[in-house]
Formats: structure tokens, C-alpha cells, sequence
């Protein structure tokens, strides 16, 4: 089939690229001329494994094309995925702005009948928007044609999403219309050999599902935090907490683990959105708010229990950060609990020597050249003068470091935890002072 997506961010670039690696003609448009002749070239501007080597594939074979050329676009695709970003306003509700001009675009220039997918984070009641919005511009052209408007989310995780795409868990469809629905089993056939995956419904309800999924997960970290911080004031043991009651299959082992933070490019903005919307409709989402409001909170803990150490005096001192993706198998920095950290350690006079194997790029991108901030080329630099080491991300090569070292080269021999990679009597042998995430009373001094 002859696909069309629209905006080549994290979204439309890892779906354009699985589908052209099954076979499908996929033409990725953008706006953005520097990433467009940049993608041109095999050149990927964001992190993600396996992703860049499969576009130069793709593009060697001819099945994946990029152009900055709206019309050229249109004509290509019996179907025309709109994958622009939605960022939040500033109430936090989601910005359709890009999603609006993409369909305005398709309708602009369309000659014959066209399937518009929305693959982008929506709000209820987005695909009613752009239908109205597509008739509006062909009924300004006089232009007797006809289209069908469907909602297909995305369930991707970044760090993971090449995998996520061609193995995925659900295909959710959101139509009335059979003729959609052939077109889109035929589209996604190659994913759907061993089971049926594609879950056809009503367009509000797969708008809803993208939201209540990753408001779902988005609530299990908060309550886990919520957890762990009784945890600390009873004098409990959070993992272990974790571990009693993930062994129940009604509640299992995923996104049960205490830490200093949800972050990345959805759970945020999309537990607001969803915020939004409910208000919008005179629904007061207390469950959520409370979820959004925890996060927050528990992305305040590395800096706290730094200030607690030190008595309330950060002034001078070096910060050792070890991560600042917001997670792992990403160079994504959105909302990320490393960012809270760092500005809290400037305010309070601090300098930051960070680590991170991806998102150093991207740190250096947000934050320029400071003289408080030394981006480190190894996780072992990062140490080197620094009175404390903080652990936002749990990078693999993170776990199993040098003890002896770092109760060495640490000044003061402080290890703030943010995602319990380390036992709390294991470092109390290399007297290190360890402070972690709702762990009794590991989160005093063990030495």
C-alpha cells in the first residue's frame, strides 16, 4: 500500500519506517527542511535502538521516502497519517493546532477520496475536528469528494519502539466505516499473522484508550511512590513491598517500581490533557490530579535529601549525575526528574558534572554552556571532585559499579539513589552514606 505520513518526529518516524520495512510505500512529510534533508541522508535526530539503521534500510530500498512537498504528499497515500506533535498549552490541555493545519493541508489538496488516520496523542473528540475542519476547506473549494476520518493511536515506549511496532500488543482501530476497516487490516496484515490484534471501535473510545492506558500506568508509579514514602516514615522496606505484592497476577511486577519520577514526552502530558478534558466536560478528575501532583513531588526527593545531608547548604559544592534521559535507551529529556534536580542544585549554588550515555547532546541543547554545568565523557569523569553522586536513570552500566572507587574519588562519600539500583547494606561495607527511594531507615547515613 501507498502511505502518507505526516510530521517525521518520534511517532510518525518509527511507524513510517516499520511499515516500509513489511513492504508498504510510505512517503514521511514534514515542514522542517533541515530534517528533512537531513533524514534524507540516514541521518536520525533522536535516539532510539535499532531505528537508524533501519531508515538507511528502508531508504536504500527505495520503500521510504522524505520531502518537505505537502501536495506531493497527498498524492501519495490511500492513507494519510497525521503523526504532528500535540504539545500541551499552557493549561496543560493539548494543542491542536499542527493536527488542524495537516488536515486543512490534506484537504487542500486531495483529488480523490482519502482515509485520514490521527496517529497523534489526541482529546476526545479530535477526529470530530478534523472531519468538520476537512469539509469546511473542501466545501470552500467546491470540491464534491469524499474521506473518512479514524483514529489509530500509537502504544509505543520509546527505548523500545522498533520492537513495540513490529511486535505490537494491541492495534486499536477507530471507525465506523467498513471500508476503513478493510484498508486498515490490509495496511497492518504483516503484524497481525499469529492472533488477531486490531481492536475495531468507535472513534471517541480509541481516543479514549490511548489517554486511559497511559493514565493507568502513569497511576501505578504514583501510588508506588505514594508507597514508598510511607515506607520511609514506618521504617518499611519499599522493594521489598514491591516484590510481595507484584507475586499477586491481579496487580503484577510492570511500573510497580519506587523511583524519583515519571517523566518523557507522555505520561506528563497526557494525565494533564486528560485533566483538561474532564473539566471541559464539568467532571472533577480527582484521582488524576492526585496522580500528577505526587510526580511532581517525588521529583523534588534527590535535591531534599541532598539538602538534608548537608544541613541545608549546597553553596560550592560538585554534584556528581549519573543519567538524564528519563530513561533508559533514549536521549529524551522531556519532563525528566534530571532536570528538577539539576536547576534545584543551581539555585541552591551547586555545580553539576553529569553523565549520560545518550542525552548529553540534548542536555547541552536545553541548557547551552554554563559554567555550572560539566558534561562529563564517562560516568567515572563524572565522579572526579564531586561531593556527592545522584543517580537519576537506570542505565545498565550503571549497576554494577566500582564500590571501592567511589568511596574513594566522592569527597563526601554521599550516594542519593533515585531508582534503588544498589542494597543499602552492601554500600554500608564501603562506607558510603546512601540515600534511596523508600527504603525504612536506609535513608539515613548506613556508615
Amino acid at each position: 500500500m501507498k502511505v502518507t505520513v505526516f510530521g517525521i518526529g518520534y511517532v510518525g518516524l518509527v511507524q513510517a519506517a516499520v511499515l516500509a520495512e513489511v513492504g508498504h510505500e510510505v512517503m514521511c512529510v514534514d515542514i522542517d527542511q533541515h530534517k528533512v534533508d537531513t533524514l534524507k541522508q540516514g541521518i536520525v535526530p533522536i535516539f532510539e535502538p535499532g531505528l537508524a539503521t533501519l531508515v538507511q534500510e528502508n531508504i536504500d530500498a527505495g520503500s521510504m521516502i522524505f520531502t518537505s512537498d505537502m501536495a506531493a504528499g497527498v498524492a501519495h497515500g490511500k492513507i494519510q497519517f497525521i503523526a504532528v506533535g500535540t504539545p500541551p498549552d499552557e493549561d496543560g490541555s493539548a494543542d491542536l493546532q499542527y493536527v488542524l493545519s495537516v488536515a486543512e493541508t490534506i484537504a487542500t489538496h486531495m483529488t480523490s477520496h482519502q482515509i485520514i488516520v490521527t496517529k497523534s496523542t489526541v482529546p476526545v473528540g479530535t477526529a470530530d475536528k478534523v472531519k468538520a475542519h476537512v469539509a469546511n476547506v473542501l466545501q470552500e473549494r467546491n470540491a464534491n469528494l469524499t474521506f473518512d476520518v479514524a483514529s489509530n493511536p500509537e502504544f509505543l515506549k520509546e527505548g523500545a519502539a522498533v520492537s513495540d511496532c513490529r511486535k505490537p500488543d494491541r492495534i486499536i482501530v477507530g471507525t465506523d466505516s467498513e471500508k476503513v476497516k478493510r484498508r486498515m487490516r490490509e495496511l497492518y496484515a504483516p503484524f497481525n499473522r499469529n492472533r488477531d490484534k486490531i481492536y475495531f471501535m468507535d472513534v471517541r473510545s480509541a481516543e479514549l484508550t490511548k489517554y486511559a492506558a497511559n493514565c493507568m500506568l502513569a497511576t501505578k508509579i504514583s501510588f508506588m511512590n505514594e508507597m514508598s514514602n510511607l515506607a520511609e516514615k514506618l521504617g518499611a522496606d519499599i522493594e521489598q513491598v514491591r516484590k510481595g505484592i507484584g507475586s499477586d497476577p491481579r496487580i503484577g511486577y510492570h511500573f510497580i517500581y519506587p523511583g524519583c519520577g515519571y517523566g518523557g514526552s507522555c505520561f506528563p502530558k497526557d494525565v494533564q490533557a486528560l485533566v483538561r478534558t474532564s473539566c471541559a466536560i464539568d467532571y472533577h478528575s480527582e484521582l488524576l490530579e492526585a496522580v500528577e501532583r505526587v510526580n511532581s513531588r517525588q521529583k523534588e526527593k534527590l535535591s531534599d535529601a541532598l539538602m538534608r545531608h548537608f544541613e541545608g547548604d549546597l553553596q560550592g559544592k560538585t554534584i556528581a549525575v549519573w543519567g538524564l534521559a528519563f530513561k533508559p535507551n533514549t536521549d529524551d529529556m522531556r519532563e525528566a526528574p534530571s532536570r528538577v534536580l539539576i536547576e534545584a542544585l543551581w539555585k541552591a549554588g551547586a555545580k553539576v558534572q553529569a553523565f549520560d550515555p545518550e542525552a548529553m547532546e540534548e542536555c547541552q541543547r536545553i541548557y547551552g554552556e554554563r559554567d555550572d554545568l560539566l558534561l562529563m565523557g564517562t560516568k567515572e569523569a563524572a565522579l572526579k571532585n564531586a561531593d556527592a553522586l545522584v543517580i537519576c536513570t537506570e542505565w545498565t552500566n550503571f549497576r554494577a559499579p566500582d564500590f571501592d572507587a567511589l568511596a574513594e574519588t566522592l569527597r563526601e562519600k554521599v550516594i542519593v539513589d533515585g531508582r534503588n539500583l544498589y542494597e543499602p547494606e552492601l554500600l554500608k561495607e564501603y562506607g558510603l552514606y546512601y540515600y534511596a527511594i523508600g527504603r525504612g531507615d536506609s535513608i539515613k547515613p548506613v556508615i
